[in-house]
């Protein structure tokens, strides 16, 4: 049996879909515009303002620089989230209730506030170098999605599958390795991803810890716009979603995307 949809839901429905998606659109056509101003409806066709960003020596160091942070910045996350994740879940009972809510402070405390007190505390109080204070800033940022995506799946997770384990001889840490860590390979994999997009989009906390010499792609952007209202922010942010596209294309290809709801 089928249930027939109310033609009024799927028009709500579809203007949902269609505000969310108009925006991507408008930028997509202000990329191509043959003008020197961003604009839209785009006025003519060209691919100049693409080339354009690989012309452009700023966007080319900070976008590298935006992956190392962003890649180096996960891996730190989870590294640190999964272990503690594990406790949460593990031992519970034990642990107390408000430890979880340490790991989502940077998540509460408003990005701003916690960019200026990282600015305060590491770049200027330890003197540390301006790569080092970015890392530590975008670590500390997705850290609470590593610990709460992963403690999702942990939550639905049987630990007694790792006490037989343990019981038969298996070591604890080979047990964690062997026997938990495959079944939440989906939440890492989620973590990862979400920890990823939101560092390398990151604007907040890269304003106050960037320095000279190394800045993010998001900043320079920001630093592009105030000289220049070319087409190539418009190109740049194509490109960044282009790369979020295929962040979840190649989940997709490889493992699935009905993989990351299990």
């Amino acid at each position: 049996m089928t249930t027939k949809l109310h033609p009024a839901l799927i028009a709500i429905a579809s203007l949902i879909f269609a505000i969310l998606i108009a925006p991507l659109f408008i930028i997509l056509g202000a990329s191509v515009s043959d003008t020197s101003f961003l604009t839209f409806p785009p006025q003519g066709f060209t691919l100049q303002w693409y080339a354009n960003i690989f012309q452009v020596t700023a966007f080319r160091t900070t976008a590298i620089t935006s992956l190392q942070i962003a890649f180096l910045g996960t891996f730190l996350a989870l590294l640190i989230g999964i272990p503690a994740a594990y406790a949460l879940n593990r031992f519970r009972i034990r642990l107390p209730s408000w430890l979880s809510n340490v790991f989502v402070l940077p998540i509460l405390v408003p990005e701003i506030v916690l960019g200026f007190s990282l600015m305060k505390s590491i770049t200027i109080g330890l003197d540390l170098p301006v790569f080092s204070t970015l890392l530590i800033g975008h670590t500390l940022l997705v850290l609470p999605y590593a610990v709460r995506v992963v403690g999702a799946s942990l939550a639905s997770f049987d630990f007694s599958v790792e006490e037989a384990a343990i019981s038969l001889g298996c070591p604890p840490l080979k047990t964690f390795l062997t026997v938990v860590l495959p079944n939440i390979s989906a939440g890492v994999i989620a973590a990862f991803i979400l920890a990823f997009i939101t560092s390398i989009n990151d604007v907040s906390i890269s304003l106050f810890l960037t320095g000279p010499g190394i800045s993010t792609l998001p900043i320079q952007i920001l630093a592009h716009m105030e000289q220049f209202f070319d087409p190539t922010i418009a190109s740049v942010s194509v490109l960044l979603m282009l790369l979020t596209v295929g962040v979840m294309a190649i989940v997709e290809a490889t493992l699935g995307l009905t993989f990351l709801t299990k």
